[in-house]
């Protein structure tokens, strides 16, 4: 995760517009479910893991998402330990960010031991801007679930900016989604990359439905091309919500990877924001 930066996408002006939808419907049982990545507070996380889950849980937060890190998975904590201190703080590890690598059979593993129901590869395995490629990675992905799967696992892909060129006139994301078998691979969208790509989410909820049981859910300053605080960029987050259903949504984590000042001050925007709505 450390290596997105170097994913942006030059792109021009998203037609907000696109993204606005007249129906809407009440919010307030997803709101009471809010999700975090870990990868917001990553410096906090790396210099005492335990004492930072115990802030984030005075946040709100229900749900946590980890990321991989130079101590591990688990930012130096046992599978066991993470699960543990959680759930003591009335949250759950819901998720992970991790690398399909040389590691990958002792990934899972961990993932099993610490309860966790996704285990979310965080970025392509291989490179390559082809259709070929991304049908090759698609093989793997359902090798992978299959691998999960004898786990109780349930494997996904979490998507940035990038998967959504084109070669040939063909979407490179959507020959991921066709080529991965639903019940193996599930799709983590990050909503604010898709709007980065200038594509509208909603199309793929609706194409492509129930294929989404996770979000990452960042408002995007286009004109920056890097995530804001709610309610300051150019996502439409209450009509998205609403499209929960045709997305099959059980999670989302919300995601501040830039910020003014520190993690903390955005996050408690970000809460404040959706308490609202």
């Amino acid at each position: 995760m450390t290596n997105r930066r170097s994913f942006l996408l030059q792109t021009g002006t998203v037609v907000v517009g696109s993204l606005i939808l007249p129906a809407f419907t009440p919010l307030k049982k997803r709101i009471k479910n809010s999700g975090i990545q870990l990868y917001t507070f990553r410096k906090d996380m790396l210099e005492d893991a335990k004492r930072t889950l115990q802030k984030i849980s005075t946040l709100g937060i229900k749900q946590i998402e980890s990321a991989a890190s130079e101590k591990g998975n688990y930012y130096g904590l046992s599978p066991k330990e993470m699960k543990d201190t959680c759930s003591n703080l009335g949250m759950t590890l819901r998720s992970g960010h991790v690398r399909i690598n040389k590691d990958w059979q002792k990934t899972i593993d961990e993932a099993a031991a610490s309860g966790q129901e996704f285990l979310i590869c965080s970025s392509m395995p291989t490179e390559g801007q082809t259709v070929d490629n991304y049908k090759r990675v698609a093989e793997v992905f359902n090798k992978s679930g299959e691998a999960c799967k004898k786990q109780n696992i349930k494997f996904g892909y979490h998507n940035h900016a990038y998967e959504f060129e084109s070669e040939h006139g063909k979407v490179l994301y959507d020959v991921l989604l066709e080529n991965t078998e639903s019940d193996l691979v599930h799709m983590e969208m990050d909503l604010g990359w898709v709007i980065v790509a200038q594509k509208n989410p909603i199309d793929y909820f609706k194409n492509f439905p129930r294929r989404f049981p996770l979000w990452h859910l960042k408002d995007m300053n286009l004109s920056k091309k890097q995530s804001t605080e709610f309610g300051k960029g150019n996502l439409n987050i209450p009509d998205l919500l609403s499209q929960a259903k045709e997305s099959g949504l059980k999670y989302f984590f919300i995601e501040q990877e830039e910020y003014n000042n520190t993690p903390w001050e955005s996050m408690e925007e970000n809460m404040t924001y959706l308490s609202h709505l």
